[in-house]
């Protein structure tokens, strides 16, 4: 009985193997540190956060994009296993694509977990204030005041391209990153209407979700 399970187990993993080609085990592999890292980066902000909102705008960009980023990991866990995307055909093919979409996956993935560690008690998964909040313009919040979102959208998009994946790629340009520009845009009004002039000065020298322009 125990022979048979083991070599179910062999048979499973020699499956596995077979789908999964060394990009796609690259990015499984990224995707799960770089997951955990973002947690422990935004576990300590987030405990301190439920109790300390000063203001929460009503909008739906609070839930929408989240769960839209959610919705593409799920897509983004499936094409690693080849559902979703190009069949192995393509992959010699556009091979130049998925490295160049590897490489944006791996920086902008570990960009995202430095914006979020930069944030420390001020992360919070809402738009919102918080009491004794403080404006973040240190780190890579110098040169831009969105990187946690950009580097989002851009880590996505980078491992959609990487996956050749059909259905990662079109959600992340057409409702992902319009979405989180949106979200920003609510972002920086807040900021505005809580720091007043200290935000107006820092929005000067620094950009929107690109280093030095808006």
């Amino acid at each position: 009985m125990h022979s048979v399970k083991i070599i179910i187990l062999i048979s499973d993993i020699n499956y596995m193997s077979v789908k999964m080609d060394s990009i796609n085990l690259l990015i499984a592999v990224n995707l799960f540190v770089s997951m955990s890292a973002n947690y422990s980066g935004a576990k300590k902000g987030l405990k301190t956060s439920i109790t300390k909102v000063v203001e929460r705008p009503a909008t739906f960009l609070q839930k929408v994009p989240p769960n839209i980023s959610a919705l593409v990991l799920i897509l983004t866990i499936l094409s690693i296993f080849k559902i979703g995307s190009l069949s192995d055909n393509f992959e010699i093919q556009f091979e130049n694509i998925r490295i160049a979409g590897l490489i944006m996956f791996l920086i902008f993935s570990w960009l995202q977990v430095w914006a979020y560690k930069s944030l420390g008690k001020n992360y919070a998964q809402d738009i919102v204030i918080l009491k004794e909040h403080q404006l973040q313009t240190t780190g890579i919040y110098k040169f831009i005041r969105h990187p946690q979102y950009i580097s989002q959208v851009l880590s996505d998009l980078g491992a959609g391209l990487a996956l050749l994946s059909f259905t990662v790629v079109p959600i992340v340009i057409l409702i992902e990153l319009p979405l989180f520009i949106m979200r920003a845009s609510v972002e920086d009004k807040l900021l505005q209407k809580y720091f007043g002039e200290k935000f107006t000065a820092y929005k000067k020298q620094s950009g929107f979700i690109i280093p030095f322009i808006g």
